[in-house]
């Protein structure tokens, strides 16, 4: 049997981009501003996290207009959708294993 850490996905695993991850499946789309606050990052750390996440397919990003004022927006992709869920079931697997008495 595998360790379930053997699970854990690289490009989503990071502290930064798994929370990325997480805002992005609560709310929908978030804009740079909103996940730069929520997580308390800044502007280049935040811009390195969303173009890793985007090339590696897990959210898309795109450029618009509120007003006048410009907007970059993300959204989960299906497949950062199933990359979330993936990496969440392989913690569930891990904290598991601690709540077994030990052999």
């Amino acid at each position: 049997m595998d360790h379930p850490g053997a699970d854990f996905d690289e490009s989503v695993h990071q502290p930064n981009r798994l929370a990325i991850l997480v805002v992005l499946r609560e709310a929908g789309r978030a804009d740079f501003g909103y996940l730069k606050s929520a997580l308390g990052l800044t502007d280049g750390n935040l811009g390195r996290h969303l173009v890793m996440l985007e090339n590696s397919g897990l959210i898309s990003v795109s450029k618009g207009y509120e007003g006048r004022r410009p907007r970059t927006w993300a959204v989960l992709t299906p497949r950062g959708k199933k990359a979330l869920a993936d990496e969440l079931q392989a913690m569930r697997k891990l904290l598991a294993r601690l709540d077994q008495p030990p052999s």
